[in-house]
């Protein structure tokens, strides 16, 4: 870990490569509107938003990094953030490898964020880069459940599914991100395990390598648009902002 007598440098990865078929076909995810402004740039601007984080790393369709750029440089950032456009892989994990790999070496935290998470609100990211600062390898906000979870037996789509448990709500928290780690700890996780070998995020690869990940606070404002639905909701929060706010 870092020197405690000085910040440690933090960094964001933003992985922005996928398609996001649920949202339909046509412009890819990340480059969907939200009040107009496409979702990567408020993505960016979360990040941004927080005084902790230095530079910004955002992982673009391999085809898409000129475009990607160009969209950026309309909707420049304060001075004190650096911005980075690199392109991506085939896989999340590709892609969030390639950004970690365009990290300097001073940066000894690192933060990767969905680009689907539009409105992170500053005070989750500094949250997450606290708690890795304080000495964990690996720190994911996340909520509490509303819903009864089931556990069942897959079918084919259209099936009945047999429930075969009920898991105990008061132990299970949804996650969001950013996700925060210690950069060595991360890169050596990305090193050792493959995807999709028990895996579905950047901390469950770094559980997967027996370190320890805890959990701070997530904001029910960080949730994933992935949905038509979603869409509406952030349109709703975003207008809601840009009254009370003055948010941009």
């Amino acid at each position: 870990m870092s020197d405690p007598s000085r910040p440690a440098r933090t960094a964001a990865v933003i992985p922005a490569a996928g398609r996001g078929v649920r949202l339909g076909p046509g412009t890819p995810k990340a480059l969907r509107t939200l009040g107009g402004t496409p979702m990567l740039v408020h993505a960016v601007r979360a990040m941004a938003a927080s005084r902790a984080v230095s530079l910004i790393v955002v992982v673009a369709p391999p085809d898409g990094a000129a475009e990607v750029g160009r969209l950026l440089d309309e909707h420049p950032l304060a001075e004190r953030t650096d911005l980075v456009v690199v392109p991506g892989g085939q896989t999340r994990q590709e892609s969030v490898q390639l950004g970690l790999a365009a990290l300097p070496d001073t940066i000894e935290v690192v933060l990767v964020h969905d680009a689907a998470r539009p409105l992170v609100p500053a005070d989750t990211v500094d949250a997450v880069v606290a708690a890795v600062r304080a000495g964990a390898p690996a720190v994911v906000p996340a909520l509490p459940l509303a819903d009864t979870v089931k556990q069942v037996e897959p079918q084919p789509p259209g099936t009945p599914e047999p429930v075969v448990g009920t898991p105990e709500r008061a132990l299970l928290r949804a996650v969001q991100t950013p996700q925060g780690f210690d950069l060595a700890t991360l890169r050596k996780a990305h090193d050792t395990v493959v995807e999709g070998e028990g895996a579905t995020d950047d901390a469950g690869l770094v559980e997967r390598l027996g370190s320890p990940v805890v959990v701070v606070p997530g904001h029910e404002e960080a949730f994933k648009v992935t949905r038509p639905l979603d869409l509406v909701l952030a349109e709703a929060v975003l207008a809601r902002r840009r009254a009370t706010d003055g948010y941009v």
